[in-house]
């Protein structure tokens, strides 16, 4: 039986890999994202490798809480519980002043891409999620050893991993699991945008154990297992993913 699996931040990079693995799978694939364009184009290279693929989408800004009721409208009509969430949303967006307001606008930016993406995504699915269904929260590295700016990136993802002990806990009584993916650099996911110079690459890489980018189709592999029967009794943990590079150098 088909299950219904929705992604956030599905238009590139992480996100996007993972809905193709789950497309793979056979599963019905909902891509959410703020931008139809960049959806559409995600939607038609899935399908273009995998054709016949079951591939949804909603442009939806998951920081809002008004796209919750599109997102369960969308739900029911399919006739389908979601089976699996994985939240990718996110960025890391520098405000580039020093002042006590640019930090402050940092901050808020920051906690708004990328907790409450995951959060209103979350509690928005819940409520039409299966029991024994799974959460997968994207987290990042910069998590654990900080990031540029003011350090409100990194900050606010390290905040998925407290939510993602009290949903564990909650949850587990419906047999819903609930987990963080923590990556390291992943080549080919526009990611740093224009900041990432050929230097910073050489240096990103250089960090890693393995000597090597990561591939987002392993990020992918790991969301699939989290969300699979043999994963199902993994929950409320942060797992890393980040080729050995979590000291640096």
């Amino acid at each position: 039986m088909s299950r219904l699996i929705v992604v956030t931040g599905a238009s590139a990079g992480l996100g996007k890999a993972t809905a193709q693995r789950f497309a793979e799978n056979n599963d019905k694939v909902l891509l959410i994202g703020r931008r139809e364009d960049r959806l559409s184009k995600a939607a038609a290279d899935i399908t273009s490798s995998l054709p016949g693929a079951d591939i949804d989408l909603l442009a939806l800004d998951m920081s809002e809480a008004d796209s919750v009721p599109r997102l369960q409208e969308y739900v029911k009509s399919t006739g389908l519980p979601v089976s699996g969430l994985v939240c990718c949303a996110g960025s890391a967006l520098l405000s580039g002043g020093e002042d006590v307001k640019s930090v402050l606008t940092e901050w808020q930016d920051a906690y708004q891409s990328n907790v409450l993406t995951s959060v209103i995504a979350v509690e928005g699915a819940v409520p039409v999620m299966a029991d024994g269904g799974s959460i997968v929260l994207y987290s990042s590295i910069a998590a654990y050893r900080g990031s540029g700016g003011t350090g409100a990136y990194g900050a606010a993802k390290a905040a998925l991993h407290s939510y993602v002990h009290t949903l564990a806990a909650r949850l587990g009584p419906r047999g819903i699991s609930a987990n963080v993916i923590a990556p390291g650099y992943f080549a080919g996911t526009d990611f740093f945008g224009d900041r990432l110079t050929a230097a910073r690459e050489t240096l990103l890489v250089s960090q890693t154990a393995l000597g090597r980018a990561g591939d987002p189709a392993e990020a992918a592999e790991l969301g699939f297992y989290l969300c699979s029967e043999p994963g199902g009794y993994v929950t409320s943990q942060v797992i890393q993913i980040n080729g050995g590079s979590y000291h640096g150098v």
